[in-house]
């Protein structure tokens, strides 16, 4: 809430000129702000925490703040708010975050009681959400409570992520009976008086007690003191009358006494997604806001929660984990979290068409690490990757030949590719043809349920419509000639905002507005029917589509410090690079791979700056970083296929990592599966060798 400035209060402090206070903490008070040269923007409205003084002369604490404002830096805004601007060397450092403009959970619950449904719901997704985020740039919260979760637009954010390690690991300020945090929040491990690193289950039992507040409108270890609400956390089981179903469940199990009983956050936003997706569930929650599950998918599918996280080769025996948890909700919908886990690669058959082979595939810059990236799909099209060989019912085909033939004697053939969701502002790019002047080419994208949004490419006419459960609407069109028949032509979809732009050729020729509130994001897949006036008619029509390419917009430049690493380019020279392997067809002769960095947990610190601490990945044997583009790529005809087997310290390198005992591609394809690690090299775009990494 805000309120005016107080006598002694600055007015200004860096770029920035003070308007209000938004309130008063431990480590310092939140002013409302915006930067001097935008007076007339609500737009550049921001918080700015200012440190109380006390804390400034301590360099223990510059030091610590310093390190996690780095760090918070890096987490993606995905129902977070994001950190903007720091000094921790001003007189009073402070700390510049987005300005959200809504109610604290506190304050809606108190106002207006326990939340219900799918509000309920949608908390839930979005503190895992922010949670997954949090984690995945290797911060940890630590105070995660109702009144850091903010409404945005109906959506939570959360805030103050990650900073009050500073103050708490600042031995002058926190004593062995002192700690940051509200007790009601406190995972049992921050009271049990034996020494041990807060970890991120720490966090993901706050998101338990934080949910269970609002759900129930009371703390689930409610007692008449801190001291009694300790001891019931440490001791007793939570209270969660009022609360039911898989919902129940998984906060029941977020609240395990035991850390390791605990799932991730990821896991929890996997669980939670997945209830709402799967098909067979007898009691299934709201359903979402659409806005929200296409920033929830997005930190699905962002691969950061994997950073450091080592796979072991398909078929290796897993050894004794941390997750002998209660199984209550993990069990129950197993099926159904695979099912929804976003991954945008899809599984394939085994239906192998005559191809043609080609080795070019789009060229385009390679993502830069620690940006916030969508997914981004490229494939040639030329032989199966990510799209797959297929017949439908109605007699429609998808094959290989001179790139993906489409052929229908139906309304519509489409051709599924990547399962998963592509969303905010986006290019679909490849080039197409139809094959007589009775064909249309099709672009079907955010595909949710039965609705979506179409791109026909006919001999006659281009056009943009939207196809809702009940009706079908042209939201835009052009007479041209430009698809004439077994002409091919390089079109490219922009979608930005609500508007949706058509260049065919380097020309624009289409524009149309984007009239569907709920489809923000969507699948994509091309396909092929029939011209208006033929559709009754009993014709077979067909196109072919090449060089698809499906990318997020956005400014990908080179880094500024040329010694910086960045993703290897696997498409074009010769390359020896570590890569995802999202599934390999020997069959197909292809690959599909997502470029990574892999370096050792030091290296990561040192490029990436951080600074050595119990949360960062220093000390890890081996990280990763995701480059999130995902590359179809062809193999040669005697690649060198090498794997760990189950023996690494015969047929693993030195380092002990890669592979060197000769394998047959068909094992190799199962071991590796559609999240193994491997080296690659590669000549001209053309993979030669692939050999299985083993961490150890």
């Amino acid at each position: 809430m805000k309120s005016p400035l107080r006598p002694g209060d600055p007015h200004e402090l860096g770029g920035y000129e003070l308007l209000a206070r938004l309130g008063e903490g431990g480590m310092g008070s939140v002013f409302l702000g915006r930067r001097r040269e935008s007076r007339h923007s609500n737009d550049s409205l921001v918080a700015i925490k200012i440190i109380k003084p006390e804390y400034a002369h301590e360099e223990e604490f510059r030091g610590r703040f310093r390190s996690e404002v780095k760090r918070a830096r890096q987490v993606p805004p995905f129902c977070t708010a994001a950190v903007l601007d720091a000094d921790p060397e001003h007189r009073t450092p402070y700390l510049v975050v987005e300005y959200v403009d809504g109610p604290s959970l506190d304050e809606v619950v108190t106002r207006e009681g326990p939340l219900a449904d799918s509000r309920l719901h949608g908390v839930a997704v979005g503190v895992a959400t922010a949670l997954t985020a949090i984690h995945g740039a290797g911060v940890i919260h630590r105070d995660l409570k109702p009144r850091n979760v903010l409404f945005a637009l109906g959506s939570p954010k959360v805030i103050d992520f990650g900073i009050a390690r500073a103050l708490e690991v600042t031995s002058q300020h926190t004593h062995p009976d002192q700690m940051v945090g509200t007790v009601a929040y406190m995972a049992p491990e921050r009271f049990d008086g034996v020494h041990r690193d807060i970890t991120p289950a720490a966090d993901v039992f706050a998101w338990g007690a934080v949910i269970a507040y609002a759900g129930t409108g009371r703390t689930p270890f409610r007692a008449d003191s801190p001291v009694a609400t300790a001891a019931r956390i440490l001791t007793q089981p939570p209270d969660l009358t009022g609360l039911s179903g898989p919902l129940a469940d998984l906060v029941a199990l977020a609240l395990s006494k035991d850390p390791e009983d605990r799932p991730t956050a990821h896991e929890l936003l996997n669980l939670l997604l997945a209830q709402n997706t799967d098909p067979d569930a007898i009691r299934r929650p709201p359903a979402l806001d659409p806005r929200l599950r296409q920033v929830a998918e997005a930190a699905q599918q962002s691969g950061r929660h994997e950073s450091g996280a080592g796979k072991r080769p398909v078929g290796r025996p897993v050894p004794p984990k941390r997750r002998r948890r209660k199984t209550v909700v993990a069990t129950a919908v197993a099926t159904a979290v695979m099912a929804a886990a976003g991954l945008y690669i899809g599984a394939l058959d085994d239906d192998v068409e005559s191809e043609s082979f080609t080795d070019t595939v789009t060229q385009t810059s390679m993502p830069v690490p620690g940006k916030v990236r969508g997914p981004w799909v490229v494939d040639a099209l030329d032989r199966r990757g990510q799209w797959r060989a297929v017949t439908d019912e109605f007699g429609g085909r998808c094959s290989f030949k001179d790139g993906l033939l489409i052929t229908t004697p139906s309304y519509a053939t489409m051709c599924p590719g990547p399962a998963g969701t592509f969303a905010g502002d986006q290019a679909i790019s490849a080039d197409v043809a139809v094959h007589t002047d009775k064909s249309c080419a099709e672009v079907q994208f955010r595909t949710v349920g039965d609705s979506s949004y179409w791109l026909d490419l006919c001999p006659r006419i281009i056009r943009i419509r939207h196809q809702g459960a009940v009706q079908t609407t042209t939201l835009g069109e052009v007479e041209s000639d430009l698809f004439a028949p077994r002409l091919r032509r390089a079109v490219v979809l922009t979608l930005s905002d609500e508007e949706a732009s058509v260049t065919v050729d380097g020309e624009s020729v289409l524009d149309a507005s984007l009239t569907d509130p709920s489809l923000l994001a969507g699948t994509v897949a091309f396909g092929v029917g029939p011209v208006d006036d033929a559709r009754d008619d009993e014709v077979t029509v067909s196109a072919v589509v090449t060089q698809a390419e499906i990318r997020p917009i956005e400014d990908y430049v080179e880094p500024a410090d040329p010694s910086m690493p960045v993703f290897t380019d696997v498409r074009t020279g010769d390359t020896r690079s570590t890569v995802k392997v999202r599934g390999y067809y020997p069959k197909s002769r292809s690959i599909v791979v997502e470029p990574v960095l892999f370096m050792t947990g030091d290296e990561y610190c040192k490029t990436f700056g951080l600074e050595p601490s119990p949360d960062a990945p220093c000390e890890q044997a081996w990280v990763t970083e995701d480059s999130r583009m995902v590359v179809t790529l062809p193999m040669s005809a005697t690649p060198k296929l090498t794997s760990v087997f189950d023996d690494p310290e015969r047929c693993a390198g030195d380092p002990v990592t890669v592979g060197t005992c000769t394998i047959v591609a068909e094992k190799l394809a199962e071991r590796l599966g559609t999240d193994g690690l491997a080296e690659i090299t590669t000549r001209d775009g053309v993979v030669t060798g692939v050999a299985e990494t083993y961490l150890p």
